[in-house]
């Protein structure tokens, strides 16, 4: 049988994506397969165990932290059609139940939907996320007006940006520098909880920033895109005019995308005097009178940051399975917050939500899917490098709100857990699916869930249950909790169905996009 593709997030989140009919379609299974079986719920869950616990007969998860437990189950493995146990509750017990447990164990039987081609990533991220996307909206917005401008300055109605290229150009990669600065990023999420956080706020007003935030990807590359036009706009009027411009200053330009020649085209074009042919001596009065020269400094500055923050800290990393290691830090971090590891500071940087009761310590819940993951676990390292400077992603939008339910499929609990851990201005609930709980993610994380009031949580394992139809089991939970809104960290594909589930149902809805 093919081997599974496998992706990996900038935000720290492996996806696995795996050939199925239906990533939620279940079968229900006969009563006589059900009978002589004891059976017991934990956590307030849907999770339903038989009194002696054996290998479980479901099929694998498409989601993205669903870990196999050898070569052996995917050979085996059929994924048009998975059993689930339903437990037999009577009415005395239902009572004492909680309303999400009683939810989640008594889910109607899906009927399995038509088998789909197996998508790519792409497909989905071009097309099955929609073509009117607010990051698609964005990027259009930025490339229509940047259009705009070049073109009336190349008709001669907008002379400053005829006479300018250059700096719209430079000002396109200051904004998508922005958008992609950890510690700008990390002040405007800060703004946007402190003063939208409040109870009088109007919801479509949170719901609308959060959309914006989460989608500033689009800005980034409508800029970029931009950026790259202006730049030949500015490259072909400086070539017309071949005189009174010198070698240097048009090689200069051909790569000003790095940010060495960037500065380099910046001091060249400003210090030469085209009417003498020759270069000023008074290049840094000069220099300081310029737009551009300023725009230069905001980029290098927001670039630099990030770098000298980095430090070279020991660590504690434990594997509770050889599917996944706990990575543990010195210091208390705040709920929602994300962080970035290396095994060298001049490679490559891996981004992973932070797992802390904002106390002691921190940790990091890393799958073993790539090269460095996987050597987590196999040698774990004594230091690790780090980014000091932490950054905001979605989860920490969580604060933002009042009731929000929390969807996760495997390790994307990791991003979840520290609401659970430590005090938070939003009442949370949280549904989390995932494979073999605790012998893949051990007993530590287990207790973590344990410990949060059990009417707040439905927990489903698909080990012992099968998989179950998420998108439903999240809609029917955010009505029953009475979330405002619905915010779920699973692959792409289960991320979208989760999301359309809920904005069908009138309920706000985010989850990671392929540029998060």
């Amino acid at each position: 049988m093919q081997r599974p593709v496998r992706f990996s997030s900038c935000r720290g989140v492996a996806f696995e994506i795996k050939p199925h009919a239906d990533p939620f379609a279940i079968k229900i299974s006969t009563v006589e397969e059900r009978q002589g079986s004891k059976k017991f719920s934990w956590l307030g869950s849907s999770r339903v165990f038989p009194s002696s616990i054996q290998r479980s007969v479901s099929k694998a998860s498409s989601h993205y932290c669903d870990l196999d437990l050898g070569e052996e189950d995917d050979e085996e493995e059929d994924y048009d059609e998975v059993e689930v146990i339903l437990e037999e509750v009577d009415d005395e017990e239902k009572q004492k139940q909680s309303p999400l447990h009683v939810l989640a164990a008594s889910k109607r039987e899906q009927k399995p939907k038509l088998a789909r081609k197996q998508e790519s990533r792409l497909s989905v991220i071009l097309l099955d996320q929609g073509l009117f996307t607010v990051y698609k909206r964005l990027f259009f917005v930025c490339l229509a007006l940047n259009i705009t401008g070049l073109v009336l300055g190349a008709t001669g109605n907008f002379p400053y940006a005829r006479n300018r290229a250059a700096l719209f150009s430079i000002a396109n990669i200051f904004v998508l520098t922005l958008c992609r600065s950890e510690a700008f990023l990390r002040v405007v999420f800060w703004l946007a909880v402190k003063v939208l956080g409040r109870r009088w706020v109007p919801l479509f007003v949170k719901t609308a920033t959060t959309s914006l935030l989460q989608s500033l990807g689009g800005i980034h590359s409508g800029c970029g895109v931009s950026s790259i036009a202006w730049l030949v706009y500015a490259v072909v009027l400086t070539l017309k005019d071949r005189d009174n411009t010198s070698s240097e200053i048009i090689g200069v330009a051909s790569a000003i995308l790095a940010l060495g020649l960037l500065w380099a085209f910046i001091i060249l074009t400003i210090s030469y005097d085209p009417n003498t042919k020759s270069y000023s001596k008074d290049v840094g009065k000069r220099l300081i009178k310029q737009q551009e020269l300023w725009f230069t400094v905001a980029i290098t500055v927001l670039i630099i940051i990030p770098w000298l923050t980095v430090r070279r800290v020991p660590v504690k990393v434990s594997a509770p399975s050889g599917h996944a290691s706990m990575i543990k830090f010195v210091g208390g971090v705040k709920a929602g917050i994300l962080g970035r590891i290396s095994p060298s500071p001049f490679s490559e940087w891996h981004a992973f939500g932070i797992i802390s009761d904002g106390k002691k310590e921190h940790m990091m819940l890393a799958g073993a899917v790539g090269d460095f993951t996987k050597s987590l676990v196999s040698n774990p390292p004594s230091h690790l490098w780090v980014r000091q400077v932490h950054f905001a992603g979605l989860p920490y939008l969580v604060n933002m709100y009042n009731r929000v339910l929390l969807v996760a499929t495997g390790s994307g609990i990791c991003v979840f857990l520290s609401f659970l851990l430590q005090p938070c201005s939003a009442e949370v609930c949280l549904v989390w699916v995932a494979k073999g709980i605790e012998q893949n993610f051990g007993k530590e994380i287990k207790e973590m869930v344990s410990g949060y009031p059990k009417e707040k949580v439905i927990v489903h394992d698909t080990a012992v249950l099968g998989r179950p139809n998420v998108s439903q089991l999240s809609v029917d939970a955010a009505r029953t909790w009475g979330a405002e809104v619905v915010i779920v960290t699973s692959n792409p594909e289960g991320s979208r169905d989760v999301v359309n589930a809920c904005k069908a149902d009138g309920i706000p809805a985010f989850g990671p996009i392929w540029d998060s």
